[in-house]
């Protein structure tokens, strides 16, 4: 199947042949009446009228019709003009140069919109017929430049054929070019999103499970505390959850409520009833927002926070803050996850920010910012 620059080539190809007839056909034509003397000027003047209109219809087909079926009939119409020759004296008056233009560029421009088979027998056709008919009717007797000239219709044929090839073979090359980076583009966006894919899957493992193992195995948790059974329940339906399809919008505040629900801390929390965002941006919101209450149950000391929501869908303000005992945000490492992912990494793919402020003894705060159309 053709690709968009052959589509192209071949609908410019069909254009610009009619466009070449029609420009060359005024000045072929005042060269009939201008060399023909005055005796045979009707008889020429008459030959001339039938080759302006033929030539006008053909290339209104060029410009609007499909196949090559006209262009059969465009030569015999071409070789029946050329045989005006044995009616209008054209021989003897070396009057033929008029016929042999509009035959030669007839035959240069269907190399344009032809199958090189169909391109090559018209011109064979056109060419070889005008010459027989000169020499039929005595030009080589008169002036044998008259058939030598015409002969060279074929040869300018085929020159236009093999220029016409170079030019197709440019743009299929262009269309292969095309297609590759297309397919490249498609990989890589593909790739693209399997590791967001595989990115936010880890990022959710990050947060629920994984978590949940860590303070366990490191002694923060005690393993028959009563709230653990339930917890790990509602981490693997979290996972099993973010495989499946997402809904367009979300209720940001009734996501944040669910959450704090079971982050064991005493959190106040502050915002409006409701909050409509589109999905992707408010569970991003949340889960940078779990993560940061999360380190707070995991580092500060403290077990209360403050959760404050403002704005609207255009943009918001979530502020997560306690009175523990800080941190040096330049000190984390960089091979911790919570920070750099699970926080920023999350903001920023959806289009907001996340800013940390801490130190040692002062708190902490995680201020989440978003806005419509950062993305």
């Amino acid at each position: 199947m053709a690709g968009e620059a052959a589509r192209l080539l071949e609908s410019f190809g069909r254009r610009y042949a009619s466009a070449v007839r029609l420009v060359t056909l005024v000045p072929i034509c005042a060269i009939a009446l201008l060399r023909a003397p005055a005796g045979n000027w009707a008889s020429t003047a008459t030959v001339v009228a039938v080759a302006a209109l033929w030539t006008c219809g053909f290339t209104w087909w060029l410009r609007k019709g499909q196949g090559s079926g006209p262009v059969a009939l465009d030569v015999v119409v071409l070789l029946g003009l050329f045989g005006s020759v044995f009616w209008t004296d054209a021989v003897e008056d070396r009057n033929t140069g008029w016929l042999r233009l509009l035959v030669t560029f007839a035959c240069v421009t269907y190399q344009w919109h032809t199958s090189a088979a169909v391109g090559g027998a018209a011109a064979l056709a056109g060419g070889g017929g005008a010459v027989g008919l000169l020499v039929a009717a005595g030009a080589l007797e008169v002036d044998a430049s008259l058939v030598s000239g015409t002969v060279w219709a074929m040869p300018a044929a085929a020159l236009s054929r093999a220029a016409w090839m170079l030019v197709r073979h440019a743009a299929r090359k262009a269309d292969r070019t095309a297609a590759e980076a297309v397919r490249a583009r498609g990989e890589a966006q593909m790739a693209t999103a399997l590791r967001a894919e595989e990115r936010e899957q880890v990022n959710s493992l990050h947060d629920t499970a994984a978590t949940t193992l860590l303070m366990v195995g490191i002694g923060q948790v005690r393993s028959d505390a009563g709230w653990l059974a339930p917890q790990a329940r509602r981490d693997l339906d979290r996972l099993r959850s973010s495989s499946g399809p997402a809904p367009e919008e979300a209720d940001l505040v009734g996501l944040l409520r669910d959450d704090l629900a079971v982050t064991h801390l005493n959190v106040d929390f502050d915002g409006p009833e409701r909050l409509r965002l589109p999905f992707d941006v408010a569970r991003a919101i949340t889960d940078a927002a779990g993560e940061a209450l999360t380190n707070v149950r995991r580092h500060s000391g403290t077990d209360r926070a403050t959760v404050r929501l403002s704005g609207d869908a255009r943009a918001l303000v979530l502020d997560i803050a306690d009175r523990g005992k800080g941190f040096s945000p330049p000190d984390v490492p960089g091979t911790r996850r919570g920070v750099r992912e699970s926080i920023s990494g999350r903001m920023e793919r959806a289009g907001g920010t996340a800013t940390i402020t801490s130190a040692a003894g002062a708190g902490t705060r995680v201020r989440l910012e978003w806005r419509a159309g950062a993305e």
